[in-house]
């Protein structure tokens, strides 16, 4: 007669489970300092040949954005806007990359 299994019943983890679970607790607790780190790296990034600034944290929070004042002299909202857009972007992005080198080795390159 063949033997029933319980499907609702979570497999036995032998003596390696206890181990397992140590080491996704250490993992879990290395992700978590690398983030609070990130969260206080900053990145810049510029446009306009530095007339917009913008600082932001490795965890993407906006730290800051300074405008050069000879910018709002030629009242151009429109070209001032896409400077403050481009150097926001860009900002994001070396943000973006600044979490990737940081926790990449800790994800194996899994997505966050």
């Amino acid at each position: 007669m063949a033997k029933k299994r319980d499907f609702n019943r979570a497999p036995a983890m032998g003596g390696g489970g206890k181990g397992m679970m140590q080491q996704l607790q250490r993992l879990q607790a290395q992700l978590l300092e690398a983030q609070e780190k990130l969260a206080e790296e900053t990145v810049e990034a510029t446009a306009g040949g530095g007339a917009v600034k913008v600082v932001m944290t490795g965890d993407q929070k906006c730290r800051g954005i300074e405008i050069d004042p000879a910018l709002l002299e030629d009242g151009d909202a429109e070209m001032l806007q896409d400077l403050v857009m481009t150097a926001v972007n860009m900002a994001l992005d070396a943000s973006r990359n600044l979490a990737e080198e940081r926790l990449g080795p800790l994800t194996g390159g899994l997505p966050f």
